[in-house]
């Protein structure tokens, strides 16, 4: 058969396990709702309400309200086997349908969870017909999905496929996307479904999601509070149990009511089984007790029933055909749907549509894994040799049946994996790896190809199985590349933050083992995480000196942008002017994403922002291009080097999107430093109590303690918070912290970007000698680091923080040396000059300083500062003050992007692509922002927003220019 007919051989095997999913209403619904319907639920007039769980279903029916009025989101109930959850997905389903929801669902299977987009594709079956209204890039998005090419589609393009699908769907009709045994779902659904449910907020579509785990932090949805569900209490224990076994005995109805603990399902079940051997369960785990008291119902099938039983619970997503045909040979004779209906009559199995599946997975569990040995492995091959038309299943049989170490199994994985990885199709490579790993004799082979299946684990961002995997890997039989590439996956999957100075010696040992060994790729991404984490930990003088004292042993290229990176991380003072020196000679290719985002982040490290921010805007467009989430997250966490120049709207726009990236992505260093971003412009715009929750949210992250650079720049924040508030002793003592060594704040680059606070603190406290002591080694490593953070930090200091006698000439000269982008320092300097100028009684002349920083900072959107500039105007014999805050100000993050796209002639679904969201939520935004704006319709955006960059809010002569220039820098950034 065809890799074609092979796909959609499987393809239809998952279709028929929707049943009519796609047409009427299917009762049976997914395995496990049957009993729990039963299970959970007390008779009542029209429908069934659920005992005991009256308050998650208020929750639910709430968030059901709110996707019907158009404001949806994403749910995960979780818990243990038996609890409950189906029974609440079936209740809601049951509520939906009243409110005349278009319900879709779909559930994780044990044995399909490596095979991509598997459960996706039963989700989307009743949607399917509003694929072919897609534009093509989607169209050919859902065609990977479904398997009609041969490469699988990237995550971000098949999640945007997908919501659009939805979305167009849902204006018809309000969506609830039903989604059980997350925790079978396969990593590349389970992504999808992620991606969709973070921007459904503006769709009437609410997302339930049930996982039987005990911990939701690998599965959350990660939209709202995930919901627990725990066992039932007493009463409501005592009144299932009496709904379902009224007339149990009662002793056997206490005992039940012990051996239960609250478990829904173990209240239905086993009566059963205590009825026929009261003490047969009794010493067993909860979960044991229930597959005994399932297992217990085969005893006296016949022995076709069970080997019947036994073939699906092998391969629960077979044609019955199939399963017929290999439960005759496992047998010795013909199965007939007779068997079939004998399972049914026994309460172990149920129809969705033709196929049967088993009333809940531990009924699976629980016949397979008592099963003889023998009888399994007879059974795994029997289904490879059946199932010789889908050759990866079959694979995956005979690794199942295999008996011992097969090495020649295991090349045939291998090559199964080389071929699915060349084809695009990472996530099916992974289980194949997993597979060949457990059957190869070797342990230093088998160590190797379990990193490489970390490796692949890692790229796709499963990182559940990523830590599986690096668990499993034997450290005695790794090799010098090997243990190079597993401190490559570990340093990303799973980052350690304690004891920094021996994790970075650990890499650079194991970087040099690598490169000795030949592996110069390896060697470079690892030594560059070292340096990586001597910025972001601050290590030490020595550890430092070990990173880039390896890379000079290497001899490498001197301008190669993973080199600068290096250095410049690593050892700033002892590099940094070479460094700045190389890249003024550079002329990179602005195409290449990668090497733009090294030069760029070595340039932030170095302080160097005007070049950071023209490196990294680049790197952005090739990650937003390239539809590569994390690393644009990562590239957008320079958006706080936009502050400083004075682009306060960009750099919030920025911000936000960047943190919401880095929270889906799981790059949780640089939502540390987003969220700092976002603290700070909050704080310099003058949105004081959000900049401080901000920073408290920030600061309560398992990571903060162990991230010196993010310290810093939350004690930058709240020095600046109270500053403004007037608490100019607290914001001094607050800024000082951050250059004491020894102080949780102090970061020894990091710190100069306080400087100018600092000396504003100091000022307003009268501590200008306390100061100056403070940052005495400022001048020397300014000439050593000639970056302009550096430059900035030596002028404004010279300038703010000097006696009187040459206050004037340091303010001129400070002024004109200054880098010319840092537009927000020299609106501060101008204010300081202004001041000093009236406290001389010179006030005229103090006039023209301080309207220049009044101007700048109204068009800049800096509040704290415009307010302060005013007062002093005023008291130099100048009216007027600060005017009301523009239009610009009244817009998110987010919805002053969509305006600037939308006004530069961009279609809603071209904005969508563009931003990751839904082109209905764009609408929905431009739903919003026209009143806002004071227009009516999307061809009076240009001159709106042309009206803020002049300063002035539409509808409102006189107001400032806050948001205007943020306008025009995101223009030029879009």
């Amino acid at each position: 058969m065809s890799a074609k007919g092979r796909r959609s051989h499987d393809a239809l095997a998952r279709t028929a396990r929707c049943g009519a999913m796609g047409g009427q209403r299917d009762r049976l619904g997914t395995p496990g709702r049957v009993e729990a319907r039963v299970a959970g639920t007390r008779a009542g007039a029209g429908t069934q309400a659920m005992i005991g769980r009256d308050e998650e279903m208020r929750i639910l029916r709430a968030l059901l309200s709110s996707a019907g009025d158009g404001q949806g989101t994403a749910l995960l109930a979780y818990g243990p086997a038996g609890v409950g959850k189906s029974t609440l997905l079936r209740a809601l389903d049951d509520e939906a349908a009243r409110r005349d929801f278009r319900v879709l669902r779909t559930s994780g299977v044990e044995t399909e969870q490596w095979f991509p987009y598997a459960a996706l594709q039963l989700l989307l079956q009743g949607a399917s017909r509003g694929i072919r209204d897609l534009p093509d890039v989607h169209r050919r998005a859902l065609n990977g999905v479904f398997g009609a090419t041969e490469a699988d589609p990237p995550i971000h393009r098949a999640g945007l496929a997908v919501l659009e699908v939805l979305a167009d769907a849902a204006d018809r009709q309000p969506l609830l996307l039903l989604v059980d045994d997350l925790q079978w779902v396969d990593p590349s659904s389970r992504d999808v479904l992620r991606f969709v449910a973070r921007r459904m907020g503006d769709l009437p579509i609410l997302l339930l999601a049930a996982a039987r785990v005990d911990s939701a932090e690998e599965h959350s949805m990660g939209v709202r509070p995930d919901m627990r569900l725990d066992p039932l209490g007493p009463d409501a224990a005592a009144e299932l149990l009496d709904a379902q076994a009224p007339d149990l005995p009662a002793p056997l109805r206490a005992l039940v009511l012990d051996r239960a603990v609250g478990n829904p399902l173990a209240l239905v079940e086993l009566p059963k089984a205590v009825r026929s051997s009261p003490g047969q369960t009794g010493d067993l785990p909860l979960t044991q007790r229930l597959e005994a008291a399932f297992a217990s119902r085969t005893d006296s099938a016949s022995k076709e029933c069970r080997a019947l039983l036994l073939t699906l619970a092998s391969e629960p997503t077979a044609p019955l055909n199939t399963v017929l045909n290999v439960s005759g040979d496992l047998c010795g004779s013909p199965v007939s749907l007779h068997a079939l209906q004998e399972a049914i009559d026994a309460g172990l199995l149920v129809l969705n549509g033709r196929t049967p599946v088993f009333r809940h997975p531990l009924m699976r569990s629980a016949v397979y894994t008592r099963s003889p040995l023998a009888d399994r492995l007879r059974a795994h091959s029997a289904l490879a040799a059946a199932l010789d038309d889908a050759p990866d299943r079959q694979l995956v049989h005979q690794a199942a049946g295999a008996v011992g170490p097969d090495d020649a199994l295991a090349d045939r994985l291998e090559r199964s994996a080389d071929t699915l990885q060349a084809r695009g199709k990472l996530a099916a490579a992974v289980p194949a790896l997993r597979q060949a790993a457990e059957l190869v004799r070797d342990p230093h082979r088998r160590t190797g190809i379990m990193i490489r299946a970390a490796e692949l684990a890692d790229e796709i961002n499963d990182r559940i199985t990523t830590r599986l995997l690096l668990d499993r890997a034997d450290m005695e039989a790794l090799g010098p590349v090997e243990r190079a590439r597993l401190m490559v996956v570990t340093d990303s999957a799973a980052f350690e933050p304690g004891a920094p100075e021996r994790r970075i010696e650990d890499m650079v040992k194991a970087a040099a083992g690598a490169f000795d060994a030949g592996a110069q790729e390896v060697a470079k991404d690892l030594l560059w995480r070292a340096a990586a984490r001597c910025f972001f930990q601050d290590g030490d003088a020595r550890v430092r000196a070990r990173v880039t004292t390896e890379l000079d042993r290497w001899n490498s290229e001197p301008n190669a942008p993973h080199v600068l990176t290096v250095r410049a991380y690593a050892q700033p003072y002892r590099y940094g002017a070479q460094v700045l020196a190389r890249l003024d000679a550079l002329e990179p290719d602005h195409q290449d994403g990668r090497s733009m985002h090294f030069l760029g982040s070595g340039a932030m490290g170095l302080g160097d922002v005007t070049r950071a921010v023209g490196y990294l805007s680049p790197a952005v467009a090739a990650w937003r291009s390239q539809g590569r989430l994390g690393l644009l997250a990562r590239s957008l966490a320079a958006s706080y080097s936009r502050s400083y120049l004075g682009q306060l709207n960009q750099a919030r726009e920025e911000s936000a999107e960047g943190l919401a990236l880095a929270e889906e992505t799981d790059e949780w260093i640089m939502w540390l430093s987003l969220k700092a971003n976002v603290g700070l412009v909050a704080a310099l715009r003058g949105e004081t109590e959000e900049s401080a929750r901000t920073i408290r949210e920030m600061r309560a992250h398992r990571l903060f303690p162990s991230m010196p650079f993010a310290a810093a720049r939350a004690q930058q924040v709240d020095g600046l918070l109270a500053l403004f508030d007037g608490r100019v002793t607290e914001a001094y003592d607050t800024l000082a912290a951050a250059f004491v060594p020894g102080d949780p704040h102090y970061h020894s680059v990091c710190r100069w970007l306080l400087v100018p606070d600092l000396a504003d603190a100091a000022v307003a406290a009268d501590t200008v000698e306390q100061a100056g002591g403070l940052l005495a080694e400022l001048p020397e490593l300014a000439r050593e680091l000639p970056s302009e953070m550096m430059t900035v930090a030596r002028s404004y200091v010279a300038a703010v923080l000097s006696p009187d006698e040459t206050a004037e000439e340091n303010y001129i000269a400070t002024l004109g040396a200054l880098p010319s982008g840092w537009t927000l320092t020299r609106a501060r300097l101008q204010l300081h000059h202004g001041r000093w100028l009236r406290r001389r009684r010179r006030s005229v002349e103090a006039r023209k300083p301080l309207r220049l920083a009044r101007d700048e900072f109204e068009r800049i959107g800096a509040r704290p500062w415009l307010e302060m500039a005013g007062e002093q105007l005023r008291a130099a014999g100048e009216t007027g003050g600060p005017r009301p805050a523009g239009s610009g100000s009244l817009l998110s993050a987010q919805e002053m992007q969509i305006a600037v796209m939308a006004a530069q002639g961009l279609s809603n679904r071209e904005i969508g692509q563009r931003l990751f969201i839904s082109h209905r939520t764009v609408g929905a935004h431009l739903y919003r922002i026209y009143p806002r704006l004071g227009i009516t319709s999307r061809r009076a955006l240009t001159s709106a927003l042309a009206t803020l960059r002049a300063g002035t809010a539409p509808g409102a002569a006189g107001s400032p220019g806050s948001s205007g220039g943020a306008v025009a820098e995101s223009s030029r950034l879009t």
